[in-house]
């Protein structure tokens, strides 16, 4: 476990190293592993993987993102053509459940429906994900249980 000013920067160099992340424009605090990243990324999956370049650090204990999507001009989507394009996104993916449905506001996703299984969630955010003009996701995809947890708890 290395000092704040180690974990800071060794979460920096993870960033600059990272081929996936455009880290000119982040900002790294560290509080006893508690890292912050402030500032614009220019994509969605540039600001997931930011997050998970810091949390590949030693000593990192959680990661606190706060980075903007400041898009490029030639990513922007309007709500309507990022709607389209998330649903049929989904649709076409086999492991996303139907019923899985996409809204867009600002470049912002609302997933909604229900799964089965995290793994059918994380799927569907997946799928969308690295569109032009996205943002932002936000997951309210419900999960349903086929057993009462009381049927189970009498089970064991």
């Amino acid at each position: 476990m290395g000092s704040t000013k180690d974990i800071r920067a060794a979460v920096q160099a993870e960033l600059a190293f990272d081929p996936l992340v455009d880290a000119t424009d982040i900002t790294v605090r560290n509080m006893n592993g508690e890292v912050a990243l402030n500032g614009t990324v220019p994509s969605y999956p540039q600001y997931l993987e930011a997050a998970a370049a810091a949390r590949r650090v030693a000593g990192v204990k959680n990661v606190h993102n706060h980075l903007a999507v400041v898009l490029p001009e030639r990513d922007y989507r309007d709500d309507a053509w990022l709607t389209t394009a998330a649903n049929n996104a989904l649709t076409l993916n086999v492991t996303v459940p139907d019923g899985v449905e996409a809204t867009a506001r600002d470049g912002n996703l609302t997933l909604t429906g229900m799964a089965e299984f995290a793994r059918q969630r994380e799927a569907a955010e997946g799928a969308v994900a690295g569109l032009p003009g996205v943002r932002h996701v936000k997951d309210e995809i419900g999960l349903f249980y086929d057993a009462d947890p009381v049927d189970v708890t009498g089970l064991v």
